[in-house]
Parts: structure tokens; sequence; C-alpha cells
């Protein structure tokens, strides 16, 4: 005979199910693991822009009271942010809410023209030599922006002009 203690267990597992949700698409998922491109698409915003401020996890945490783990599972879009939470985010990072959601219409990474992929300014290399950029002076940033333009392709400069 199973302990009573074993057999509630047995009994309210098999009873109970895990809620379906649908994303904006129709898709279901489960709550096993998968998550929203909303999600994901706020904690690669909250991800690079604490990168682009250089700050570490743990400050950024410390910021609003939180541990660094939580920020963690922000970025990797495994938990949601709340409201209030994404208020005290923006107030941290010093950007208004809404630029957590920009982009958004704009899912698919087409380069359109004057328009950069969104992976392309996520990637460390990137913030590194935007940080290294100005770090120089004017005249020097002034120089440099005119030999990257000068190393374009062609038909980048012509369409350009």
């Amino acid at each position: 005979m199973m302990p009573p203690l074993r057999a509630a267990r047995a009994l309210l597992s098999s009873q109970v199910s895990v809620p379906q949700r649908r994303t904006s698409s129709g898709e279901e998922w489960a709550a096993t693991g998968m998550t929203n491109d909303i999600d994901l698409h706020v904690g690669k915003r909250l991800r690079r822009r604490r990168r682009l401020l250089g700050l570490t996890q743990q400050q950024l945490a410390e910021s609003v009271g939180i541990r660094f783990q939580q920020i963690q599972k922000y970025e990797c879009g495994a938990n949601r942010v709340s409201a209030s939470r994404l208020f005290e985010l923006a107030e941290s990072l010093d950007v208004p809410v809404q630029y957590f959601y920009e982009g958004l219409s704009q899912r698919d990474d087409v380069v359109s023209e004057g328009h950069l992929a969104a992976d392309v300014l996520s990637q460390k290399e990137t913030v590194d030599l935007i940080r290294a950029y100005y770090r120089l002076g004017e005249r020097p940033r002034k120089r440099l922006l005119e030999l990257a333009k000068s190393l374009e392709p062609e038909e980048a400069a012509n369409d350009a002009a």
C-alpha cells in the first residue's frame, strides 16, 4: 500500500495541468522553458543598454534592489519583467520605458537603408568601438569617420550620393 502523502502527491500531479498560452502569432507555449518573442526582445535591449553604459549585472541589480541572477533571467527572456521593475530599470539605465520596445514592429533583422541590424549593435566589438571613438578628441573623431567612409565599397558610396 502507498503511503498517504505519496498517494496525495500522485493524485495531485495527475490532476494538475500546465496552462498553455498563446503568443501574438497564435503559437502555443507552456511554462516549460519556451520564451515569448517580446520578452526576448526586452531582455536583449536591457543587455545592450547595460553593456553600453559599462555596467555589470551586479551593479544594475543593486541599483534596483534585486540579485544579479534576476538580471540574467531578464536578459535571456527566462523571466518576464513586470511593469514596475521595467520602470525602475529604465530609470537606472537613464532611458525611457519605450526604449525596451523599440524595434518590435521590425522583428525581422532586415537591414533597411540607413539602419543597422539590431544584432550588430549588441555585439561587444561594436560597443568597444563606440567607446574608443568617444574617447578621442573631436578632430581625430572626424578624421576617423572620414576614413571609415572612404573605406566603404564603391556601390554603397554611390548609393549614398
